[in-house]
């Protein structure tokens, strides 16, 4: 569709040139921390806006690059700007910064300069980045209380073994033998925690950047996003979410009329699973071969029949991006159903664990005393 390492003619080399000691001086800036989803978003917004009302694109970025504070975006917008004056297509200067913008934002603005409709594309880049910034969020905030609930849980249980068990142990001192098992090992547990606390915050981390390390291998993630798909609650969470995403992005995509292939190609990496990304690699193979996407997708088990089947009508129809938009909608809204139902369901089960760890150390703190009392009536 594009091709990034397109050579500049003469007079395109020259106007670059013109440009090169402002653009030395921006690739001599360095910095640490690259625009958020946000700031992306909000650049395609203003962009659509300015692009709909005439602005030619060189003032457009010019006018957003001033008001951006990101330097690093600052930097980015300014070279996009340098080389659409230098002659370079939109397309091809988005390309030469792919950590920045997505092959589906690339695609999708090729797209929109062979059929002239820039302000339409980015009106539909902004929805459909608004909307995966919404989903993303709601999953994020699926998975705060649960976690701010673990936090609080391993807090209570370090703040008793640490500071309240200890107090006990004199009056426990030279009676061992009338203590029973899970008070026994509380105190051991506070014993060892007091007494090798510098190693046990090292250990954590190193468990912590053990596993992070871990999923970040090709075998690890694999290994991950199968587990994901197979934990109780999170497995449907997560197969909507993927299904959605999916759906989503082929919807725009073709709707942009992005060719067949490179819409299933940015699937497949925009999936965010591994075991997706390797279905929708596996549906782009069919498809070369001359299949189509329903009967390449009816061999994977990741893809709901219901689904495959209203691909399929939409392949023999003609309205394969209406079928999507209406299919990924759907998913979209029993995701939305699915997030509050997980958290629903996570928050009593986070409580009722709390409690019983909390209530396994006071129970184990006062039994031997009871019994101690027992046996001193006894006498």
């Amino acid at each position: 569709m594009f091709n990034n390492s397109a050579t500049l003619t003469a007079e395109n080399a020259a106007g670059l040139s013109k440009a090169k000691p402002s653009l030395a001086k921006l690739q001599g800036l360095r910095f640490d921390f690259g625009p958020s989803k946000k700031d992306i978003l909000n650049f395609t917004n203003q962009l659509a806006v300015m692009v709909r009302a005439g602005i030619s694109l060189p003032e457009a970025l010019d006018s957003i690059c001033e008001l951006i504070e990101n330097p690093k975006f600052k930097t980015v917008i300014l070279d996009l700007k340098l080389r659409i004056e230098g002659g370079s297509s939109f397309s091809q200067a988005l390309a030469e910064h792919p950590d920045i913008f997505s092959n589906l934002y690339m695609n999708m603005v090729a797209a929109a300069e062979t059929s002239g409709s820039l302000s339409m594309m980015l009106q539909k880049l902004t929805e459909y980045l608004d909307q995966e910034a919404e989903t993303s969020s709601q999953v994020k905030s699926a998975m705060v209380y649960p976690i701010i609930i673990a936090v609080m849980a391993v807090s209570v249980t370090v703040f008793l073994l640490v500071f309240v068990l200890p107090r006990f142990t004199k009056i426990f001192a030279g009676k061992e033998q009338y203590l029973p098992v899970p008070t026994k090992i509380l105190m051991a547990s506070s014993a060892f925690l007091r007494g090798y606390w510098f190693l046990i915050l090292p250990a954590v981390g190193g468990v912590l950047w053990g596993f992070w390390y871990y999923i970040s291998t090709p075998s690890g993630r694999a290994w991950w996003d199968k587990t994901k798909l197979q934990i109780p609650l999170i497995k449907t969470l997560c197969r909507n979410l993927y299904i959605t995403r999916s759906l989503h992005t082929m919807s725009v995509l073709s709707k942009a009329g992005v060719p067949i292939l490179n819409t299933i190609s940015i699937t497949a990496q925009i999936a965010g699973n591994t075991l997706y990304k390797n279905m929708w690699q596996g549906v782009h193979d069919q498809i070369k071969e001359g299949k189509k996407i329903a009967a390449s997708l009816s061999r994977y088990t990741l893809m709901p029949r219901n689904v495959v089947q209203m691909i399929s009508s939409g392949e023999e129809s003609g309205t394969m991006s209406d079928v999507l938009r209406d299919v990924s909608d759907f998913y979209e809204r029993e995701l939305k159903t699915i997030i509050k139902t997980v958290t629903s369901m996570i928050e009593p089960i986070m409580i009722v664990l709390m409690g019983a760890l909390v209530g396994f150390i006071a129970m184990s703190i006062i039994l031997p005393i009871f019994r101690m009392s027992s046996l001193v009536s006894g006498k």
